[in-house]
């Protein structure tokens, strides 16, 4: 592939003025995104109690949103290069927020439910705006890496700013609380990016195809809508329907993309073997990771016992080690090589998974603080240096297209995690035994049994209790064995595609 660039580009492009500032604001952008989907899995307890979900509704209100915002990046991302990657970042911002309020007011799971899926439209339009226009803000490879880091650490630093923010809230207010933290990012965002970030994008992008975003939502719903209801349900006629229409849609949307002109996805980047190993190992790495944070936060307050805040920090040494590991992969990756950056990274994920698979109730903190530091380590070299690949290895042009793959490869790995390993911890769980007069309802999930056993005689909810924490962990432990054996293979995997993969030296521009 060659460069796109022009030959005469002058320092001053290279070395944009306001750039750092910019970044600022784009980081913003990645803290809301961030601190929405940390905020969730705390909360999950005291929806519960509120709503009373049942166990589906319950994956539903975890999952939904990535499974709308999977299939929407892709369109998102191309709109993005067609009307201006600025304007489409600080309408989906706007968008953010105020969807946020209907979140937090949400009285039924029905509209709680709906209310995520409209989250996952706005938030399907602020991921890939936000690489995107680093790729464009920042020409020089090594300041674009170390950029790229930044964005990263950001958003493992919304993962811990999430919990504690959320769990001081949840002490004091309503759970929809954790939702209007939004608002005031997404002012300063609109606020602050109207003056300072720059307008991009693609000079000639040619119509924006509305076929192939609906082959695209299709698709991309209906395959992980298929692989969700068969993990719960089994294989029934309407999994089977569903995966069979989405799998349609998308040959459907691959053919369409390589006849058109313009296409809304360029099918060519996948014939680079850095940029497809780079998108295969996100999607595996989050696959695997999925399913138990959704339900970490749940082991640490249902379980354990701890108070929401507690239970946040408690989760801070994943944020801390991601957060760091950020901040200097791309120096690492260029001192060693990429593959063994991105393949330690997710081998280390994975041994830490492993050593989850002996997690009980009593389980003691140095051993999950020390899995969640080493998970948050490797995940921070790996997903900085996989975006940096993806970004070096697209014309600067095609860079919203790109980054959108890249934010579905992370959002598809995320709901089909939740859907397939959340749907283990949910079987798992299902099947424990508890005394005579135990209540459905508390075989619906934990929170559920939390609070039929406030309407138990004492020693029949004990017992319940008991029986049924056992029967969560246990679904936990199996459920982070299946992640670690998935992160080996996705380890595995990397060191062989990534094989001579260099990130760019400063002076140098290449696709």
């Amino acid at each position: 592939m060659t460069s796109t660039l022009q030959p005469a580009m002058t320092t001053e492009a290279v070395k944009r003025p306001g750039r750092w500032l910019a970044l600022g604001v784009l980081v913003l952008a990645v803290l809301l995104v961030a601190v929405d989907a940390t905020v969730l899995g705390l909360a999950t307890p005291y929806i519960s109690e509120d709503l009373k979900p049942s166990g589906t509704q319950l994956l539903w209100i975890g999952d939904v949103y990535s499974f709308v915002i999977a299939g929407l990046l892709v369109s998102m991302g191309s709109l993005g290069d067609r009307i201006g990657r600025k304007r489409i970042l600080l309408i989906g911002a706007t968008a953010f927020g105020a969807i946020s309020v209907f979140n937090a007011y949400a009285t039924t799971p029905e509209m709680l439910i709906v209310a995520r899926a409209l989250l996952g439209v706005a938030g399907a339009t602020l991921m890939p705006a936000t690489l995107a226009l680093i790729r464009n803000l920042f020409h020089d490879p090594r300041e674009r890496s170390l950029a790229v880091g930044i964005w990263g650490a950001t958003a493992s630093a919304g993962t811990a700013v999430g919990p504690i923010a959320g769990g001081f809230l949840l002490e004091h207010f309503w759970w929809g609380s954790v939702f209007l933290i939004n608002l005031p990012v997404m002012i300063v965002l609109v606020l602050v990016g109207i003056k300072l970030l720059p307008e991009s994008r693609t000079a000639h992008p040619g119509p924006w195809d509305l076929v192939s975003v609906v082959l695209s939502l299709v698709g991309m719903i209906g395959v992980v809508y298929a692989i969700k209801e068969a993990a719960t349900h089994g294989f029934a006629w309407s999994a089977l329907a569903a995966g069979l229409l989405g799998a349609a849609a998308l040959y459907g949307f691959v053919r369409r993309q390589l006849r058109l002109p313009t296409p809304l996805l360029d099918m060519r980047l996948f014939r680079h073997r850095g940029f497809s190993g780079a998108v295969l190992a996100d999607l595996l790495t989050i696959l695997g990771l999925s399913g138990l944070v959704f339900f970490l936060s749940q082991y640490l307050q249902l379980v354990q016992g701890r108070r929401p805040l507690e239970a946040g920090l408690a989760e801070l040494p994943a944020a801390v080690g991601a957060v760091v590991a950020g901040l200097v992969a791309g120096r690492v990756a260029r001192r060693f090589s990429v593959r063994a950056v991105v393949s330690g990274g997710l081998a280390a994920i994975g041994l830490a998974l492993a050593a989850l698979t002996v997690l009980d109730q009593s389980t003691g903190y140095p051993l999950l603080g020390t899995a969640l530091l080493v998970v948050g380590v490797g995940a921070g070299f790996s997903f900085t240096v996989t975006a940096d690949v993806i970004l070096s290895s697209v014309p600067k042009e095609q860079a919203g297209s790109a980054s959108a793959v890249s934010e579905t490869a992370y959002e598809l790995g995320a709901a089909l995690g939740i859907a397939a390993l959340g749907s283990i911890v949910t079987g798992v769980y299902r099947d424990f035994t508890g005394p005579a007069g135990t209540p459905a309802a508390a075989h619906e999930s934990l929170g559920g049994a939390v609070e039929a056993a406030t309407r138990m005689p004492a020693h029949s909810a004990a017992t319940m209790l008991d029986a049924a924490r056992t029967s969560f962990v246990d679904g936990l432990a199996l459920a982070a064995g299946v992640g670690a054996a998935v992160l080996l293979a996705a380890a595995a995997a990397a060191w062989f595609l990534l094989r001579g993969q260099r990130l760019e030296d400063s002076g140098t521009e290449h696709a």
